[in-house]
């Protein structure tokens, strides 16, 4: 195959796959029967396009030609109702070039994916897959759990939902709420698997941050009156902001205290203070949840001129709030970032310890990284080599790795 057919046939996966499977289900009713007929296409695409040329519109051809695979499979199965012979009229008469995703598809295929009838580990997974356009692997060190079980997560997901017949559409309003947490959720992975990718050469993932940042928008102008999706908002149109910032001209990380502050987006920041305010205004006096207390942490960073002048402590606060209604080695994680800036690295690394000790975050890089940093400033410099070596072990994104190599062998 050209290795420009083969680049172009990632390329177009990699950015519209999540759509031409939302167009698909739309069509069929049946997620994994779109997925299946997409990769068909892709598998065709293979053949055809080193052969005969990339097409002009690759998302359309790619789409067309799932189309034509499922209703293939419909006439096998003696199953081609007045229905599909509308829709195989519809397409050969308009056209691959006439292809255009439905703006709020790829919202209805996050809905399907957080459908009740799943639980909460199978919606995360499903949606990272399909909506996200993750692989198995990547979507498993997201959720620090084997592959496998990531695979039997979503084989059981798709099971559940053919054999649920749960229709692809977006939900009555009357049930949105109840499908509310486990769509944020995975919203908010999506985001934060483009901020800081788990794999591949590029530490972020530009496109797919925008994504789950369109996908909040609609979902609080669904929802003007409930706090949180106000509030995943400003948290990601915060996060976003930086992203000038975060990588040097040759695409190498730039780490928070070393970012020019002056790339921010200021306008970006604007919105994001904005929404969070939106979030606090909807919340009518009841205590913040826990995408508006990350966005006020977000928020801090964001209005400080210098890391020197962020309000540690107020973060520290916050990040105790946040560890009360939503628990995780993360968020003490992060704690303990804070309180070694507020009051020094020892006591952060008494918190880091104590998060070791249970094992949560064996395997993650985060942890080893964070160690190696409280220890390096303490002066324990073989100790905090060791640490970023093995955090530079436990990574699969190359860019980060090349950072904790780098910080390794500085204390050498």
């Amino acid at each position: 195959m050209s290795l420009d057919a083969h680049r172009a046939i990632e390329a177009v996966w990699r950015i519209e796959g999540p759509r031409i499977v939302a167009s698909l289900a739309k069509m069929t009713g049946d997620l994994g029967q779109a997925e299946d007929v997409a990769q068909e296409a892709l598998a065709e695409a293979l053949v055809s396009w080193p052969a005969h040329g990339i097409p002009a519109n690759t998302g359309a051809w790619l789409t067309a030609t799932a189309k034509r695979r499922a209703i293939d499979a419909w006439r096998r199965r003696e199953r081609l109702d007045e229905r599909h012979r509308l829709l195989a009229h519809d397409l050969s008469e308009a056209g691959e070039d006439a292809w255009e995703p439905i703006d709020d598809d790829l919202l209805r295929l996050v809905f399907t994916a957080c459908h009740p009838s799943l639980s909460r580990e199978s919606q995360v997974a499903l949606t990272l897959r399909i909506v996200g356009g993750l692989t198995t692997t990547e979507v498993a060190r997201m959720l620090l759990v084997p592959v496998a079980t990531v695979q039997a997560r979503i084989t059981r997901a798709k099971k559940t939902l053919a054999a649920a017949r749960v229709p692809f559409e977006t939900p009555d309003p009357s049930e949105w709420r109840d499908r509310l947490s486990g769509v944020l959720g995975v919203v908010y992975l999506i985001f934060t698997e483009g901020y800081a990718a788990t794999t591949g050469a590029r530490w972020m993932r530009p496109d797919l941050a925008d994504e789950a940042l369109r996908l909040g928008r609609v979902l609080s102008g669904l929802l003007p009156r409930e706090p949180e999706p106000h509030a995943l908002v400003a948290l990601m149109e915060f996060q976003r902001s930086r992203f000038a910032s975060r990588e040097d001209a040759a695409g190498e990380p730039v780490l928070l205290a070393d970012q020019d502050r002056s790339r921010w987006d200021r306008a970006q920041i604007a919105r994001g203070r904005a929404a969070l305010r939106r979030a606090d205004a909807a919340a009518s006096g009841r205590a913040r949840g826990s995408y508006a207390l990350q966005a006020a942490i977000a928020e801090c960073h964001s209005v400080a001129a210098h890391i020197d002048d962020t309000d540690w402590d107020g973060i520290v606060v916050l990040y105790e709030a946040l560890g009360r209604i939503a628990p995780s080695p993360v968020v003490e994680l992060n704690r303990a970032v804070a309180v070694s800036m507020a009051t020094g690295p020892a006591t952060a690394l008494r918190i880091v310890d104590e998060i070791a000790s249970g094992g949560r975050l064996n395997g993650s890089p985060l942890l080893p990284g964070v160690r190696g940093e409280l220890l390096a400033r303490l002066g324990r410099r073989e100790e905090a080599r060791a640490e970023f070596v093995r955090a530079a072990g436990a990574t699969s994104n190359e860019a980060q790795r090349r950072v904790l190599e780098s910080k390794a062998a500085a204390l050498g």
